[in-house]
């Protein structure tokens, strides 16, 4: 087939036991993904199929040592190329100066929780004090309101961080400076021309800022911030009789934050993530140590974990439960404080998942209804839908159809909307121009994510407007259901070693797929259900070579059943190699994501 064509499904599977299609992926070109695959990997010394990885994720000779040994010396900018930076640091050293009481005002979700902690952290590290705020996502909503900012006003507060939000709130930050407040939004989210009136804005994705940042969540953002203040204060002598703050031992908590809001993990983001790990792992921080006990991880902490296993915990309090337990678990240094903090929060996540469990069902059936009637852009909603849940269930509903949707909880005459998008699909601009159109009482987000507010009469209106300007792009993303491989293995081949070798491309996140595998034909030696419907499996080849494997939660679907049922038969297999180091072994397991039925 040549370049530019279409490519024949891996291992010939048009249609996967879940329906995909198994897509080899491919960089520029298959001849030059070939060729620049193995170049790299005889200069660098790697296995040829790393050396392939790296092609096909658009890493080139010259850049393929930096992507291999990634520096935050030779990626981290000067902050103050962002817009407002330099005015943000100004007004916050002579808050500092002149002893003015400060807060931070953050989101519930995990990047709100992580940017407002980071902050928190830094000023206790200078012997300045900084309260957090988080708001109730029931009672409150999303993003600064005026009765909060006010109450903080009210409270001494001279200065306000708002942290992952901000960037749409006019009327309340306008309330706000009526007041004598001044406000500084540190955001990431899709902003307007028209900018809210505030002390300084700072935002990659500001209309006038041309920084090539773009992607930085918003604990990103905050992280820099801190970089420009420090070297503002070091100016000042601040440090001069003392120690600096440890800068870079924030970073495990900009890691978490930059992984649970799914930004892409590249350019800069990859570098705080994979940096940000490594100082996750020695656990000095002493909310997320105790937190990852009772998660139980005792493995060195990957993106996998800060994403499954520590951000739902995290994201628990907001949902479910009390929203600024998650930023005040992270700023902590208390361990008997971080101890209580994270038993409630898994105690909400536990809740959470029965509460989602139960929208999902039914969100789920109205979403297949609107798929069969040919909606390519979902929103569906209902009353009593908890608005802790709604994100999660829209991001399963994209996961089943791919393509972009929207769960909404109504509650009275209100109905708030959690969304999300796929790639290639700016949803956050498309939330802005509903509100814009008058149909929204608020509404944001980036193009991956975005929430919104309004009357629950007008939801057929909203979802209406957003068919309109995005069911052209839709139809072209929900039309193709593909499962990309990057490359074929073989039991014997999938060892501990090369999985060690795979990681060195990591970390893993969007913009950075982790890599997956076929194995063709393997044999199902052994399979049984284990703990929440998962099935695990020991897999062989005609050697007799074997290799442990795991579905998860899919006891009851047809890869599930095939994989119980096959008794010793063969299947084709899709998933990921993964580290197992279960009870201080040093092993490797096969994550299975697909499974395809072999021709007759």
């Amino acid at each position: 087939m040549p370049d530019g064509g279409v490519l024949p499904p891996v291992l010939n599977v048009e249609c996967s036991l879940a329906g995909r299609r198994w897509q080899p992926r491919v960089g520029n070109s298959v001849s030059v993904d070939e060729r620049l695959g193995l170049a790299m990997s005889q200069r660098f010394d790697l296995p040829e199929i790393i050396g392939r990885l790296l092609a096909l994720r658009g890493i080139g000779l010259d850049d393929a040592e930096s992507f291999l040994q990634p520096s935050l010396k030779s990626a981290l900018p000067d902050p103050s190329h962002l817009k407002d930076m330099d005015a943000a640091v100004a007004r916050i050293v002579d808050a500092l100066e002149n002893c003015e009481p400060l807060a931070v005002f953050g989101d519930y979700d995990v990047d709100g929780a992580t940017s407002a902690a980071i902050l928190h952290r830094y000023f206790a590290s200078i012997g300045a004090d900084l309260r957090i705020y988080v708001p109730d996502r029931i009672k409150e909503g999303y993003g600064p309101n005026a009765e909060a900012l006010l109450k903080l006003h009210r409270d001494g507060m001279r200065v306000v961080f708002t942290v992952d939000c901000g960037i749409t709130a006019h009327d309340s930050l306008t309330a706000a400076q009526k007041a004598g407040l001044d406000v500084i939004v540190l955001d990431h989210h899709v902003a307007e021309s028209a900018l809210p009136p505030a002390a300084a804005v700072v935002n990659p994705n500001r209309l006038d800022d041309n920084s090539p940042h773009k992607t930085l969540a918003a604990v990103g953002v905050a992280f820099l911030f801190l970089v420009a203040l420090n070297r503002a204060l070091r100016a000042r002598g601040k440090f001069s009789s003392g120690a600096e703050p440890d800068l870079i031992a924030l970073l495990d908590l900009v890691a978490l934050g930059t992984v649970c809001d799914v930004v892409p993990l590249i350019g800069l983001n990859r570098v705080l993530v994979a940096q940000g790990l490594r100082i996750m792992a020695r656990r000095q921080n002493t909310g997320l140590k105790v937190l990852a006990d009772v998660a139980s991880i005792t493995s060195p902490p990957g993106t996998y974990h800060a994403g499954f296993l520590l951000g739902p915990r995290i994201n628990a309090g907001g949902r479910v439960g009390q929203a600024d337990l998650g930023a005040r678990l992270l700023a902590t240094d208390d361990p008997i404080v971080a101890l209580s903090l994270a038993e409630k929060l898994d105690h909400y996540n536990t809740e959470r998942k029965a509460i989602e469990q139960a929208v999902l069902n039914e969100a789920m059936a109205l979403a297949e209804q609107q798929v069969a009637d040919g909606v390519s852009f979902i929103l569906v909603a209902d009353r009593g839908w908890h608005p802790g849940v709604i994100g999660i269930v829209a991001s399963r509903i994209v996961d089943r159809f791919n393509r972009p949707a929207c769960v909404a909880g109504i509650d009275g005459s209100i109905a708030k909307a959690s969304c999300r998008s796929v790639a290639g699909i700016d949803l956050g601009a498309a939330i802005v121009a509903a509100r814009q159109a008058g149909l929204l009482m608020s509404g944001g987000g980036h193009k991956m994510a975005g929430g919104f507010t309004a009357a629950a009469d007008g939801i057929d209106a909203v979802h209406a407007f957003l068919r309109e300007r995005l069911d052209w792009a839709s139809v072209v993303v929900g039309a193709v259901r593909a499962l990309t491989i990057d490359a074929t293995l073989t039991p014997a081949a999938a060892t501990r070693s090369l999985q060690q070798e795979i990681e060195k491309v990591g970390p893993f996140g969007a913009g950075n797929a982790e890599p997956r595998f076929a194995l063709a034909g393997v044999r199902i030696a052994k399979a049984d259900i284990v703990g929440d419907a998962h099935v695990r499996c020991q897999l062989a080849d005609s050697q007799g070579c074997r290799l442990k494997a795991i579905a998860f939660g899919c006891a009851a679907e047809p890869l599930g059943q095939a994989l119980l049922q096959s008794r010793g038969g063969g299947l084709h297999l899709a998933g990921k190699l993964r580290a197992d180091d279960w009870q201080g072994r040093e092993d490797v397991q096969f994550l299975i994501d697909d499974g395809a039925l072999l021709a007759r």
